[in-house]
């Protein structure tokens, strides 16, 4: 048999080999969130411990996020700081709602810092260690959370398993952070 050394030849055995097992790498990669893609509701409940605001509701239903509980949510996960609301990314929530699945709990979470404006990251990260320059925060791709009834380590165990983006784990602060940035952990 002979091989094609040309890279764009789909007959290529070795390019062919390379080709489907990129593709079961993606497949396995977004299978943790296939469980919430596929249900007809997604919802999140939410508590912000700096404000003591709610929201508990539904923000995806039939293939449709819902504006009115996205400007709910984006409301309660403001920069409690300055007041100012910021477009929650909308995977974030995705990753909470699959997150919640993944260990049973109907608990909502607390909330410790959602969205956070550059210049609150800016202040945060002058009075202590820990705070990136470039946080997702600012991109409303970040929360710090913890749920009620559910052991810290186990929360982080769950999120690390989702493989959907960063995860903290923050025993002396007692809470997770969890991002849609690049997969890794600390």
């Amino acid at each position: 048999m002979s091989v094609d050394n040309n890279p764009d030849n789909l007959t290529n055995p070795t390019r062919r080999l390379l080709l489907k097992a990129s593709l079961a790498g993606s497949v396995l990669a977004v299978a943790p969130l296939s469980r919430v893609w596929a249900a007809n509701e997604r919802r999140v409940s939410l508590y912000n411990l700096h404000t003591g605001e709610k929201v508990s509701q539904p923000y995806w239903m039939e293939g449709n996020y819902l504006p009115d509980s996205l400007s709910a949510i984006n409301r309660v996960l403001r920069d409690h700081r300055s007041g100012e609301v910021y477009p929650i990314d909308r995977d974030l929530l995705d990753l909470l709602s699959a997150l919640q699945q993944r260990v049973g709990s109907r608990q909502g979470y607390e909330v410790i810092s959602g969205y956070r404006s550059p210049a609150s990251n800016a202040m945060l990260r002058n009075a202590s260690t820990g705070v990136a320059r470039r946080s997702l925060h600012m991109q409303g791709q970040a929360i710090d959370i913890r749920l009620p009834g559910t052991q810290l380590a186990a929360l982080h165990g769950a999120a690390r398993q989702l493989k959907a983006g960063g995860v903290g784990l923050y025993t002396a602060s007692n809470f997770i952070h969890v991002d849609t940035g690049r997969v890794r952990y600390w």
